[in-house]
């Protein structure tokens, strides 16, 4: 299975890309999960977009929110991957590419997420740490997350 990966600004999406993207977005948050909210937001507007393609087929999709607005971070959000494709476990394989496009487009910077308490062992098994006891949010358990950048991390283990 080879996906493929294609980054966007907003600005740069077709209308048919964008029109995909809200469709898989209000399926996933706002149907399945039956959360009635303004699932689009003006987040969007400072956000790189990644669309995950099977076949040519949109099959996953993750926002990367630029430092300051969502957080002083940059965040990993609206991470999905549509009903049809949730048996080929694509989830890793987005989340790892969203991670190394926002440390080379932010480099220095933690990331940061806002995780369905449901999937905070996969959000640690990919290196992000719990820094808050949970809050709700749209009627789901939710808790922060941070993953600490690898320039951190290395300045942290020199001053030992």
């Amino acid at each position: 299975m080879k996906l493929d990966f294609k980054w966007s600004r907003l600005d740069d999406l077709s209308a048919l890309e964008l029109f995909e993207i809200i469709k898989a977005r209000e399926s996933v948050f706002v149907v399945e999960q039956k959360c009635a909210y303004q699932e689009t937001d003006d987040m969007d507007l400072h956000s790189w977009h990644l669309c995950a393609f099977l076949n040519n087929e949109l099959a996953a999709y993750v926002r990367v929110v630029d430092p300051g607005i969502k957080y002083e971070q940059p965040s990993i959000g609206r991470v999905l991957t549509l009903q049809k494709f949730r048996n080929l476990k694509i989830g890793r394989s987005l989340m790892n590419e969203a991670i190394n496009f926002t440390e080379k487009k932010f480099p220095k910077m933690n990331i940061k997420i806002g995780a369905q308490v449901y999937l905070q062992n996969f959000y640690e098994s990919l290196g992000f740490k719990t820094i808050n006891d949970g809050y709700d949010e749209d009627g789901i358990p939710h808790i922060d997350m941070i993953r600490t950048s690898i320039i951190n991390k290395q300045n942290n283990y020199k001053k030992r």
